[in-house]
C-alpha cells in the first residue's frame, strides 16, 4: 500500500501537533517494513527529517497552511502520487481532494472558546476564519475512512457535536519523552541563564487563552505575599499571546514570574527535574503532554480538573478547579506544604507517563491503515 502523510507540522514547528507527527513517522519507519510511505514537508522542515528505512521518502510540499495553494497545488501532489490512502493528523484536510484519507481529531478547542482574546485578526476576518475552521473540520470528519483521535473525552467531543458513527472514531493515546539532560551545562548554569532561581513553580506550553495562564499569575501574586522566595517559570515560544500576558504581569506589578521563551529540549530537561511543582491550569485540552513530561522528571503535578485531563492522568495528579482562584491557590499550597502527597504524586506520575507509549501509539494507528476498505 502507498501512504501519505501531511507532515508539513513535522517537527518544533509544528508545536504539540509537530511532535505528534515525528513520533508517528520515527516509531512507524520501526515497525512497517511493507507499506511505501511519502513524507510530505515544508521547506523549513525538510532537512529535520531524514527517512532511517528506505521503504519512507520525503517529498517537499512547501504549500502555507490555511492557505489558496493547499486547496489548489496541493491536491494536484498528492494525486500525482498515486497514493492509497493519506494521513492528515490534522483537520486542514484540501476540500478538494477527494481520495481514502485518515484524519487526526486532537481536539474542538476553537468550537468551544470561539473568542476574539484567541487571535490577532480583525472582529470581520475572525468570523470568516471561524466558519472556514467549522467547514473544514466537519468535511474532514464526513470524508475521512476513519477518524483517529487522541483521548476518549476528544471522541465524546466529536460524537456529541457531528453525530458520526461510533465505530468511524478511533483514539490512540499519545506519550510522554522522556528526554534526558545531554546538556554539558552544570543545573546552576542552565537556570541562571533564564533568569531563574529556585524554589519556582512551572508551566510550559502556549499561552492560548484557554490555557488560564492570567488566572495563575493572578492566584502566584496572591501565593508570593505569604512565599516571597517563590518564583513562577512560564516557558513557551514569545509570540502575541505570551507577549500580552507580560505586558499584563508588568502591569499588575507580579513580581518573581521569569519568562525564557523557547527552551530546548536538552535545557528544558534541567528546568522540569529543579521545580517544586509542575501547575497545568488549562481549561481544556484534547491530551495534555506536559504534565506527563513533567511527571517523567520525577515532578508532582497539579492539574485542572478538565474531563480529559483527569482521564488522562487517572489519579496521578492533584486536581483542582482552575476556574477558581480560591481553589487553584489551595492546591498549589497543598502539594508545597505536604511532603508525603509529593512523594505519592511522584511515584504515581512515574508509573502512569511510563503506560503511554508512542510505539504502542503507531501500531495503533497502523492497524487502522491496514483495515481501510
Amino acid at each position: 500500500m502507498k501512504i501519505g502523510i501531511d507532515a508539513r507540522f513535522f517537527g518544533p514547528i509544528g508545536k504539540g501537533l509537530g511532535r505528534y507527527t515525528q513520533k508517528l513517522i520515527e516509531n512507524l519507519e520501526k515497525i512497517d517494513g511493507d507499506n511505501q510511505y511519502f513524507v510530505f514537508l515544508r521547506k523549513e522542515n525538510f532537512y529535520d527529517y531524514v527517512p532511517k528505512a528506505p521503504n519512507f521518502k520525503k517529498v517537499l510540499a512547501d504549500y502555507k497552511w490555511y492557505g489558496f495553494s493547499e486547496q489548489v497545488s496541493f491536491p494536484a501532489l498528492l494525486r500525482r502520487h498515486d497514493l492509497d490512502l493519506v494521513h492528515f493528523p490534522h483537520f486542514n484536510v484540501p476540500l478538494l481532494y477527494r481520495r481514502p484519507i485518515v484524519v487526526t481529531i486532537h481536539d474542538l478547542i476553537l468550537l468551544h472558546f470561539p473568542t476574539l482574546r484567541g487571535t490577532t485578526l480583525s472582529p470581520l476576518w475572525y468570523r470568516v476564519k471561524f466558519l472556514a475552521y467549522k467547514l473544514a473540520i466537519s468535511s474532514a470528519i464526513r470524508r475521512a475512512k476513519k477518524v483517529i483521535t487522541v483521548s476518549e473525552f476528544t471522541k465524546k467531543d466529536i460524537l456529541d457535536r457531528y453525530g458520526v458513527e461510533k465505530s468511524k472514531i478511533i483514539v490512540t493515546y499519545e506519550s510522554a519523552d522522556d528526554f534526558c539532560r545531554i546538556s554539558r551545562k552544570s543545573d546552576e548554569e542552565i537556570l541562571g541563564n533564564y533568569g531563574i532561581m529556585k524554589p519556582y513553580l512551572l508551566y510550559v506550553g502556549n499561552a492560548y487563552p484557554h490555557k488560564n495562564l492570567e488566572k495563575l499569575v493572578d492566584v502566584f501574586g496572591r501565593l508570593k505575599k505569604a512565599r516571597p522566595e517563590l518564583g513562577l517559570v512560564l516557558i513557551g515560544k514569545e509570540d502575541y499571546f505570551y507577549g500580552r500576558l507580560k505586558d499584563s504581569v508588568k502591569k499588575e506589578g507580579v513580581q518573581g514570574v521569569v519568562f525564557p521563551g523557547y527552551v530546548p529540549d536538552e535545557e528544558l530537561d534541567t528546568v522540569y527535574r529543579n521545580c517544586v511543582s509542575y501547575v497545568f491550569p488549562s481549561l481544556y485540552e484534547g491530551f495534555g503532554l506536559p504534565p506527563l513530561e513533567a511527571m517523567t522528571k520525577g515532578v508532582p503535578v497539579l492539574s485542572s480538573d478538565h474531563e480529559c485531563m483527569k482521564e488522562i492522568l487517572d489519579g496521578s495528579a492533584l486536581f483542582c478547579d482552575a476556574r477558581s482562584g480560591d481553589s487553584l491557590l489551595a492546591g498549589i499550597e497543598k502539594i508545597l506544604e505536604d511532603e508525603a502527597l509529593r512523594a505519592e504524586l511522584i511515584g504515581k506520575g512515574y508509573r502512569k507517563s511510563n503506560s503511554y507509549s508512542w510505539k504502542k501509539m503507531a501500531v495503533g494507528t497502523l492497524e487502522i491503515y491496514k483495515n481501510i476498505q
